[in-house]
């Protein structure tokens, strides 16, 4: 029902249940809204059992007296907002205080008027009809939207997902065909420098082993990159790992803490933790300019927690409202792959980053392993030649 009701307007069909014990009252009402303009199809109840029936069709428009014997508008309205059907509704009363007229507006009446003012009845309903659609569409576009997110959502959390995939995939193939081939060509290389027979051909070996040493590095180095294989021996040791290498790598000092030794992970988390500590880092050596930095990995009430700290620049607003701020909504959607949060905050004192995982049942307490070796040795190479 749109546009403004008036007489020089064309009749539309509107259908009305009306909520009165009086008869001659609601032929009154509804000669009010005819005269408005309406072509009104009407029905009058006068009891709770009538009006629960009626609420089973579609109505454009609940109209209610307040006073009813045995029954009242007020009760009406909960009958009508407990049942699920939308539909606007106004109090139509002889007499309403102001009070009660506040509670119904609260309790999600469209409006409220006096039988003595019914020429108010036509504008107000087509009001009431109108701000309902409105509110109606506004909710079928919030639906949308937050069905849109979740699609989104769910498509970046399968990106992830494959991304790791492809990664662990390109590591294995780094490591049995390029791994391979350049360790079997070093054997050939270190067995010919020991059998040369000129010095200028030694040389010429010594500079390919150089050259080959530096292509196994770097793949060992890509590969650790894809595919962390120190998550093997848990999310302790990658996490020690990761604060020893960076520490050495940039030169700023960083700590690793935990409450639990080896604690028991579902499958996903150890990754999803172990990307976000080195996505932070990535990112305090690239921005920070931060002279300490603390990782602390704790297990507490089923939830596991990761927090990365700095003493850094800290972030301004404005870096974190970019608009291609990927990276820390990255890091948003790699938690929720696995049910998870991340809180970031900062200030000129620097910026702390908390992943929380709840992981429930599936979550247990230190097991007896012991702590891994924490020297130089990097898990991801291939055996020393």
């Amino acid at each position: 029902m749109k546009g403004d009701i008036g007489a020089n307007t064309p009749s539309r069909s509107l259908r009305v249940l009306h909520i009165e014990d009086s008869e001659l009252d609601h032929e009154l009402a509804m000669a009010h809204l005819r005269r408005g303009g309406a072509e009104v199809s009407a029905r009058r109840v006068d009891s709770e059992l009538a009006f629960r029936a009626a609420l089973r069709e579609r109505w454009d428009v609940i109209l209610s007296d307040f006073n009813i014997p045995g029954f009242s508008g007020l009760h009406a309205l909960d009958i009508l907002r407990d049942s699920g059907v939308q539909v606007p509704f106004i109090l139509v009363s002889g007499e309403i205080g102001e009070d009660v007229a506040v509670q119904a507006m609260r309790n999600g009446a469209a409006d409220y008027l006096l039988k003595a003012n019914l020429a108010r009845l036509a504008p107000a309903t087509e009001h009431a009809i109108d701000a309902f659609e409105t509110l109606r569409a506004r909710q079928r576009a919030d639906r949308e939207l937050a069905a849109s997110r979740q699609r989104l959502s769910e498509l970046a959390q399968h990106l992830q997902t494959s991304v790791e995939m492809e990664r662990a995939a390109i590591a294995r193939e780094i490591h049995d065909d390029v791994g391979g081939s350049l360790s079997a060509l070093k054997f050939d290389l270190a067995w010919m420098a020991r059998h040369a027979t000129t010095p200028e051909l030694k040389a010429r070996l010594d500079s390919a082993m150089e050259m080959v040493t530096h292509a196994l590095e770097a793949s060992q180095r890509i590969m650790h990159n894809l595919r962390p294989a120190i998550l093997e021996q848990g999310l302790v040791a990658a996490l020690q790992w990761l604060a020893n290498r960076f520490e050495r790598r940039t030169g700023v000092v960083c700590s690793f803490r935990t409450s639990h030794d080896n604690p028991q992970l579902p499958a996903g988390v150890p990754l999803v933790a172990y990307r976000t500590a080195q996505e932070a880092l990535t990112n305090i050596s690239k921005h920070a300019q931060a002279s300490r930095v603390s990782i602390d990995l704790s297990l507490a009430q089923g939830v596991l927690s990761l927090e990365v700290s700095d003493n850094g620049r800290g972030l301004s607003d404005a870096d974190l409202a970019k608009a291609r701020s990927f990276g820390i909504r990255g890091l948003h959607e790699r938690a929720s792959t696995v049910g998870g949060w991340v809180d970031l905050s900062s200030s000129p004192a620097g910026t702390t980053l908390i992943l929380s995982i709840p992981l429930g049942h599936h979550a247990s307490g230190p097991s007896e392993a012991t702590h891994p070796d924490e020297s130089e040795h990097d898990p991801s190479v291939w055996g020393e030649l």
